[in-house]
C-alpha cells in the first residue's frame, strides 16, 4: 500500500520485483549494502543465476595489474578522454602481507588470484574469496590456461596445465567442490596433439606469466593463439570447447608474429598482426 504521501513503499513490492527489476540493476556495492537489509535480498542476491546476469549489465572494464598486492579497474571519463581508477584488493593489506599476487583467470567478474603457492578463486563485487585445491598428483610446474562457466553442469571450472620439463598433464577442476579430472587432447595424429600441448600457455603461481596471452572467450570457448610450432609447422588458433570439453585446431588468416594477439571486437573474434617494421597494425575479424 501507498504510505500518507502516496508514495509506494518497498513492502508493497513482491520479492520478484525487487530482485529481478531494482537489485539486478544496482552497482555491485549498493547489492552488497541491500544484502544487509534482508534475508530473503541476501539469499536472492547470492544464487550463481543472479551473480551471472547481474554481471553481464555491468561495463566491461579492463584490469591492471598492480603491484605488489593490489589490481585497478579502469574507468573511462565522462566524454573528454580522461580515465579514472578504482583500486582493489583480493588480500587485506597489512604489514605481514608479502610477496606478489598474480591474476591468472577471469570471466563473468570472477577473478583467479595466487599469493605465493596458493590458489583463490575471487569476487570483486563481494570481496569475498575462496582457497582452490590444487588438482591431486599433478607434477612440478602448475598453470592455470583459463576458468570458464560449464552451461549444462551450471558450474565454474578452471583449466590447469601441470609440467614437468616437455611433459604437460590437463586437468578441469571444478570449482566450489575441488574435484579435479584430467582430460586428454585428442587430434587425428601425434604430431597435432604435441602442436596443441606445446602450443599452450604456462605460467606459474611465481610469475602469472600466462597472463601475458589470455584465452578469448568467445562462443563458449577459449582461444590461443598457438606460438610454438612444432613438427606440424603450421599456424593455428588453440579451441577449447567448454562444454565438450575438448581440443581442436583453427587456421589463422596470416602467419603468427611475435606482435600479434587474439581479443574480442563486437562480438566477434578479432586477431592484430603488426608488421615487422613496426608500422602497420592489420585487424582480422571472424565472419559467421
Amino acid at each position: 500500500m501507498p504510505d500518507r504521501r502516496g508514495a509506494t513503499v518497498m513492502d508493497d513490492l513482491s520479492d520478484e520485483i525487487v530482485v529481478d527489476k531494482i537489485l539486478i540493476r544496482l552497482p555491485p556495492k549498493d547489492v552488497g549494502r541491500c544484502r544487509a537489509v534482508r534475508r530473503s535480498w541476501r539469499d536472492a542476491t547470492s544464487t550463481p543465476e543472479f551473480t551471472l546476469a547481474h554481471h553481464r549489465r555491468q561495463p566491461s572494464l579492463p584490469i591492471v595489474d598492480g603491484l605488489p598486492s593490489r589490481f585497478v579497474f579502469l574507468r573511462g571519463g565522462s566524454g573528454d578522454g580522461a580515465v579514472s581508477d578504482q583500486q582493489f584488493w583480493p588480500f587485506h593489506p597489512n604489514p605481514t602481507l608479502s610477496g606478489r599476487i598474480c591474476l591468472h583467470a577471469a570471466t563473468d567478474g570472477l577473478l583467479v588470484v595466487s599469493h605465493g603457492c596458493r590458489f583463490h578463486i575471487y569476487n570483486p563485487a563481494t570481496s569475498r574469496r575462496a582457497l582452490l585445491l590444487q588438482p591431486e598428483h599433478t607434477l612440478p610446474c602448475h598453470s592455470i590456461l583459463g576458468l570458464y562457466r560449464h552451461g549444462a553442469a551450471g558450474e565454474y571450472r578452471l583449466l590447469w596445465s601441470s609440467t614437468r620439463g616437455d611433459e604437460p598433464a590437463l586437468h578441469v577442476l571444478n570449482v566450489g567442490d575441488n574435484e579435479s579430472k584430467s582430460v586428454r587432447v585428442t587430434m587425428s595424429s601425434p604430431s597435432l596433439e604435441q602442436a596443441v600441448l606445446q602450443g599452450l600457455p604456462r605460467d606459474t603461481h611465481y610469475t602469472g606469466a600466462a597472463t601475458d596471452h589470455p584465452p578469448v572467450h568467445h562462443r563458449g570457448n577459449l582461444h590461443w593463439l598457438r606460438r610454438h610450432c612444432g613438427a606440424a609447422d603450421i599456424t593455428d588458433i588453440i579451441v577449447f570447447d567448454t562444454q565438450a570439453e575438448s581440443f581442436r585446431l583453427m587456421h589463422t588468416p596470416v602467419k603468427l608474429a611475435h606482435l600479434d594477439k587474439l581479443f574480442h571486437m563486437e562480438g566477434k573474434l578479432a586477431l592484430y598482426s603488426i608488421d615487422h617494421r613496426l608500422t602497420a597494425i592489420n585487424v582480422w575479424m571472424m565472419q559467421d
